[in-house]
């Protein structure tokens, strides 16, 4: 027994084997001592065991012992393997594959503490996957899952599908799903840092429940682009990034790109941040924040290229409270990927309960914010702002039952339909405001600079 699990000295591994912990270098290195290895179980690669018994008898026996399983470099043709307690799977890095050969799925595991894979590459090849199957590697019920420095690639479903589970998704690379990159619902404090992210066919990474609670994700330094809406619709596909129900959900730091419809779009979820975020070529708004939530910060991020660029909305479905500062918005379009009613081309909208200031917008087809719609208006605070090169600077709503905002300090410049504007839905009621809004009580409209 002590022979079979000292790697070093397997009389049966081969020298790429051997040379493991030079691979392992520039890695996180794996406590390797104690590993289960495939050669000696006959699980080698390219053994043509499709019915994948003998690696499924390794990843049990290691399990059992509590000890690692190791893959030697080469291509495991593989399916239907379900993971137990402590299952531990790593490889070399960009060598150690994993193939779906089909016939249901590859990876699972139900209801068990600790999942750990590292240093492997997963592909699916495209292959069909069982009607039970949501994705290619799939964990329900499992309270730490550490996934690390792998590649997960060619889903028919989600690449990853994460069922009331927690623990870190990180430094890996996740590509061609049919579905969504990742796809976390019900989660618990889960980690998604330091990803790569593309060619998916209709999300990138979501984060979703399914009743509205606390889901204490985090979303941060991950790198996501060319994400699809292949499905259609009218925003719950196409997005880099979604949270949808999940609330204390922190996005942070994300570079995002080529998506068919939003960089970062969170639905009906509460007290979420998102920060320092790198927006580009959205094809819809960048920055979504909409329906049913109470809480929001929206700071310092970048958007270049969208039909919008932030949105913060559906005060008649309950969306209130947020803070949209310091973030730099430009080169928008009025295309957009449907037909909207109001149309595409806006800087930054809000409705209800909010502060926007110190934002610099800057090329906005359409108006340069747009605040409130019809009687959706209330508590707005529009300061700081520098607007340049829109149409229109601020369109605020005047219609009756509009509430209260207050428009003050803001610098417009090449605004050549006016500054401030008073509009019932999109209809213009008004001239110029910038200096003053004497016949409208509930507006304070001051110390704004047109230039």
């Amino acid at each position: 027994m002590s022979s079979r699990r000292d790697l070093l000295g397997l009389a049966a591994a081969s020298a790429a084997v051997m040379l493991a912990p030079r691979a392992f270098a520039t890695s996180r290195q794996p406590d390797l001592r104690g590993s289960i290895d495939a050669v000696t179980y006959k699980a080698a690669p390219d053994a043509g065991d499709r019915k994948s018994r003998s690696l499924q008898k390794m990843i049990d026996d290691a399990s059992a012992e509590n000890v690692p399983v190791f893959l030697p470099p080469g291509v495991y043709r593989v399916s239907n393997l379900t993971l137990p307690e402590n299952t531990r799977i790593t490889g070399v890095p960009g060598a150690s594959r994993i193939v779906y050969t089909g016939d249901g799925h590859l990876f699972s595991a139900r209801d068990v503490k600790r999942i750990e894979l590292s240093n492997i590459v997963i592909d699916g090849q495209n292959r069909w996957l069982g009607d039970d199957a949501g994705a290619l590697v799939q964990f329900t019920g499992v309270d730490e899952v550490l996934i690390d420095n792998c590649e997960i690639s060619g889903s028919r479903k989600h690449g990853l599908q994460l069922e009331r589970c927690g623990g870190r998704i990180e430094r890996s690379r996740i590509s061609g799903a049919g579905q969504s990159g990742i796809y976390a619902v019900e989660s618990s404090g889960l980690s998604v840092t330091g990803n790569e992210v593309f060619d998916c066919g209709n999300g990138g990474i979501l984060i979703h429940r399914w009743k509205k609670a606390a889901d204490d994700s985090i979303v941060s330094g991950n790198r996501i682009y060319r994400i699809k809406a292949n499905d259609g619709g009218t925003g719950q596909n196409g997005n880099g990034i979604n949270l949808f129900r999940a609330d204390n959900v922190m996005v942070s730091n994300n570079h995002i790109s080529d998506c068919a419809f939003t960089a970062i779009r969170a639905n009906s979820a509460s007290d979420v941040q998102i920060n320092g975020n790198q927006c580009r070529r959205s094809g819809e708004t960048a920055i979504y924040v909409e329906f049913e939530f109470e809480g929001a910060v929206v700071s310092g991020n970048m958007i270049d290229g969208a039909a919008n660029g932030i949105s913060i909305a559906n005060f008649d479905k309950g969306g209130r409270l947020a803070s949209v500062t310091g973030n730099v918005v430009r080169n928008l379009t009025l295309t957009g990927p449907y037909a909207h009613e109001l149309g595409f081309g806006i800087g930054i909208a809000a409705e209800a309960d909010t502060l926007v200031s110190g934002n610099i917008i800057e090329g906005a087809p359409r108006w340069g914010m747009q605040l409130g719609w019809g009687p959706y208006l209330r508590n707005l605070v529009v300061t700081g702002n520098v607007i340049r090169k829109a149409p229109i600077g601020c369109a605020v709503s005047v219609v009756d039952g509009a509430g209260t905002a207050v428009i003050t300090d803001n610098v417009f410049q090449e605004t050549a339909g006016g500054a401030v504007l008073g509009f019932a839905w999109d209809k213009k009621m008004t001239g110029e405001l910038a200096a003053g809004a004497s016949g409208y009580p509930q507006l304070t409209v001051e110390r704004n600079r047109i230039s």
